[in-house]
């Protein structure tokens, strides 16, 4: 099973449809309104807008298990989001990515090491997973990874679809 079978809501309700991302490589980021690392959803659209036409799109996951960093209903995330930073990039509904009621789509996630060899649970909001086209996980970053960093986009520019 990949990433790409999980069933997840839209932010808005409705099936997120992960299907839909089969053979592009997707950027999934836990995202969350009123913390430090906010502008880094700047940096997020800005690798939307550049490697969207190559098959490649960020995945928006709102997530509140975070010092309630993420409190707002759907329609204020998605208001802020496209008010406050132009987002133009797919987010699902809020979900959970740690603990027991942990979502399905961070399930495998979280056993996969980034570039320092940590595994494990979720350390804070904007932690980055990269997903390839055939729904393996090629990477994962640390949340103060900033989007744009050469590791980021040097891993992006690796699996986009040929």
């Amino acid at each position: 099973m990949s990433v790409f079978d999980v069933e997840i809501e839209g932010l808005r309700g409705g099936s997120a449809d992960l299907a839909q991302y089969r053979g592009k490589a997707v950027l999934v980021v836990n995202v969350a309104s009123k913390c430090g690392l906010t502008p880094q959803y700047s940096g997020l659209e800005r690798l939307q807008e550049r490697y969207a036409e190559r098959g490649f799109t960020v995945l928006g996951v709102p997530c509140n298990q975070f010092m309630g960093q993420e409190p707002g209903s759907a329609d204020e995330i998605a208001e802020f989001c496209s008010a406050t930073y132009g987002v133009t990039f797919p987010m699902t509904e809020k979900v959970e990515v740690n603990g027991p009621g942990r979502h399905p789509l961070y399930q495998d996630l979280v056993g996969v090491p980034d570039a320092e060899g940590y595994t494990g649970d979720i350390r804070w909001n904007f932690e980055k997973f990269l997903i390839a086209p055939d729904g393996t996980v090629a990477a994962r970053f640390a949340p103060q990874t900033e989007p744009e960093t050469d590791e980021v986009t040097g891993a992006i520019e690796k699996n986009l679809p040929a």
